[in-house]
């Protein structure tokens, strides 16, 4: 037992920070008084921590939860690019049943941090969008693969550097991502050619837009096809995000700036 104390004192010792991933109220306050950093990484602040990370997704791998604390608390200023943080999670559905310990300079940034907060779209907006494009990624098109291409933000720009290749059913609604009813509708229009334009708000301004931005100088990973080429010159080009589900391999991809900077598989979503 002597050794296995020592260990885990070893493992413990000289933390910058504690992260602590959705903590419970009791599990938090054993931490108020703690003398490193205490950064607080949750859907909500239901613990009312000062240091704290919004987490506008659940991240079903452990990585993709730390990486996103990591990046978030440095964006932040609450822990610096070579600081060593302790992370409390749970990763196997006990509360605080998973320690690492990992230095903030390990990651390099991948912009998904970013994604939510520096975006022209409303961080709840792009949630929605993903939402939609996983559960389309998990179910298909009567149980078949599907592709599909979602503008998010700067709609007015999209729409100004993209043409229609059909009439627009969304062209005098108001309607918005999120409710369950037109969700439904986006799922039975992803059949068919284009993209969907929304707003900043969440408002789908269109189905059916064939992207015109060039594609030179945009580099995506070797494999992925046209729609993903679009998706990276769109986001180049304007200050939209795009998320893609590809039909080739069932992923989902998200575009900022013409890179790359999220990747979702559906069903481990």
């Amino acid at each position: 037992m002597t050794e296995l104390q020592a260990l885990v004192e070893e493992f413990v010792a000289d933390a910058d920070a504690v992260f602590l991933f959705s903590p419970s109220a009791s599990l938090y306050e054993r931490f108020e008084d703690c003398e490193q950093e205490v950064v607080v990484v949750a859907a909500e602040n239901a613990v009312e921590a000062p240091s704290f990370v919004e987490l506008p997704l659940e991240f079903t791998d452990l990585e993709g939860r730390v990486r996103f604390g990591i990046e978030g608390a440095l964006d932040r200023g609450f822990v610096d690019e070579d600081d060593d943080v302790l992370c409390i999670a749970d990763a196997f559905g006990k509360a605080a049943d998973t320690f690492v310990r990992v230095g903030t300079d390990e990651f390099s940034p991948s912009g998904v941090y970013d994604l939510f907060t520096n975006s022209r779209a409303e961080p709840s907006v792009i949630r929605d969008v993903i939402d939609v494009v996983v559960e389309l990624g998990k179910k298909g098109q009567k149980g078949k693969p599907v592709g599909a291409l979602f503008v998010v933000g700067d709609a007015g720009k999209v729409m100004n550097k993209s043409r229609p290749l059909s009439y627009n059913p969304f062209e005098k609604s108001h309607v918005h991502v999120g409710d369950p009813i037109v969700n439904v509708m986006l799922k039975e229009f992803s059949r068919l050619d284009g993209a969907f334009v929304i707003s900043d708000a969440g408002k789908i301004v269109s189905a059916y837009r064939y992207l015109e931005p060039s594609a030179e100088g945009v580099d995506i990973p070797k494999g992925l096809g046209t729609r993903h080429m679009a998706a990276g010159a769109i986001s180049r080009d304007t200050n939209a995000v795009a998320i893609v589900l590809s039909e080739s391999d069932g992923l989902v991809r998200a575009f900022k700036g013409g890179e790359l900077i999220l990747e979702l598989d559906p069903e481990e979503y």
